[in-house]
């Protein structure tokens, strides 16, 4: 019976994504896996945590309480306030255009790094921690070009939105995601699907260079203080992905607050993407103090620590129950 070793982002003692084959020999998983097993991780992640993602939007865009000498909302204020304005439902504004861009993110997430971290392994198959890092940078890089971006500028601009869904006369100016897309591509250009690609991509590609190295990192040290487990049991796959996923926000969330503020703003006429970085961050650092760079810090740790917890634990399970129906089909002979 074939058994899959994979684990997500490295598993095993060896962290290569392959499975033994019926030779002796290692064969990497297929894409068919990563894209079936990453995209239910991936939606499983959205359904629990996107509205953390909501809230932290929110605080993110947070002004006029500064401006009226009001102290800001934290974290349980503004969600009880999104509840209480927009039913508990608000907070699930956006959730269209984030499970639409699950299935490729998570795939090509997967996919990239695999090939990334193949092109900087040495003669004997392995890969430093330094080319897990550039691995995890280009993965994270690649998709936010290919698709985060996108769909980030349509889900800031839904959840941005404070209308009530219970009221059918509240009708709000961009109803669902595919009508959000539309509306944005006629009335701005299709370029303003990709305001903020170079800081997505920044974010993207540091949240991912520093998750897959942590992780990495932990998963070796858990292995050597285990020597005679050859893979993780879930439940500590389910902790190290919690702890290596809460320290990429650290790491940039000044980018993702200036790119939260450039995607929720219109397009004005003559400005450039340079002049929108300096005038959105020199306006923030000005009227608010450098912790508006820190906003929304707490819901975004909350919401991208357990959901790579999730991405994992969910991933490793999906993918083996992949493994197993391959080998129910095709039997014995199943390698890939």
């Amino acid at each position: 019976m074939s058994t899959s070793t994979s684990k997500p982002y490295g598993g095993g003692r060896t962290g290569d994504m392959v499975k033994p084959n019926a030779k002796g020999g290692k064969e990497k998983v297929p894409l068919s896996t990563h894209l079936i097993a990453g995209g239910v991780a991936g939606l499983a992640e959205a359904l629990v945590c996107h509205p953390l993602d909501t809230i932290k939007v929110r605080m993110q865009l947070s002004k006029s309480r500064k401006a009226r000498g009001l102290k800001p909302l934290g974290f349980f204020a503004t969600g009880r306030q999104i509840a209480a304005r927009e039913t508990p439902l608000g907070l699930y504004k956006g959730l269209g255009a984030v499970v639409s861009g699950i299935v490729p993110k998570m795939a090509i997430r997967f996919a990239s790094f695999e090939k990334y971290r193949g092109l900087l392994m040495d003669a004997e198959g392995k890969v430093s921690s330094k080319g897990t890092f550039l691995a995890g940078l280009g993965a994270g890089a690649t998709e936010a070009v290919a698709v985060v971006t996108p769909m980030e500028v349509i889900k800031i601009r839904l959840q941005a939105q404070q209308h009530s869904l219970a009221d059918p006369l509240d009708v709000p100016r961009y109803r669902n995601a595919a009508q959000a897309a539309f509306t944005i591509v006629r009335e701005e250009g299709l370029a303003t699907l990709y305001r903020g690609v170079t800081l997505t991509a920044l974010r993207q590609a540091t949240n991912q260079g520093v998750n897959f190295t942590a992780y990495q990192q932990f998963k070796k040290l858990a292995l050597d203080a285990q020597p005679t487990l050859t893979d993780l049991p879930s439940y500590q796959t389910m902790v190290l992905g919690l702890i290596s996923g809460a320290m990429g926000p650290f790491s940039n969330a000044p980018i993702d607050t200036i790119k939260t503020r450039i995607q929720k703003a219109a397009k004005e006429p003559g400005e450039t993407a340079l002049s929108r970085f300096v005038k959105v961050s020199s306006d923030m650092f000005k009227n608010e103090g450098m912790a508006a760079f820190y906003k929304g810090i707490t819901p975004r740790v909350l919401r991208v620590a357990p959901g790579q917890a999730i991405v994992f634990t969910v991933y490793e399970r999906v993918k083996l129950a992949i493994d197993q129906a391959k080998e129910s089909v095709l039997g014995e002979d199943y390698e890939a």
